[in-house]
C-alpha cells in the first residue's frame, strides 16, 4: 500500500486534515477522527480515479 502525506490544523474545535499528494480534505473533532475521516475519503477517491504520480521537473 502506497503511504501519503496527512497535513493536520486545529480549527476551532475541529482539526482538519489534508492529503496534498491527492488533493483530499476531510476533518473531525479529535485528531484521531479527523485521520480515519481522510483515510476513507482518500480510499475512496483513490478508487474512483487512479493516482497520478508527477515526476518533479
Amino acid at each position: 500500500m502506497k503511504a501519503f502525506t496527512a497535513v493536520l490544523c486545529k480549527d476551532d474545535d475541529m482539526y482538519v486534515a489534508e492529503c496534498p499528494e491527492v488533493g483530499t480534505v476531510s476533518q473531525g473533532v479529535t485528531i484521531e477522527e479527523a485521520i480515519a475521516n481522510l483515510r476513507e475519503a482518500t480510499k475512496l477517491y483513490l478508487e474512483e480515479f487512479e493516482f497520478q504520480h508527477s515526476t518533479p521537473l
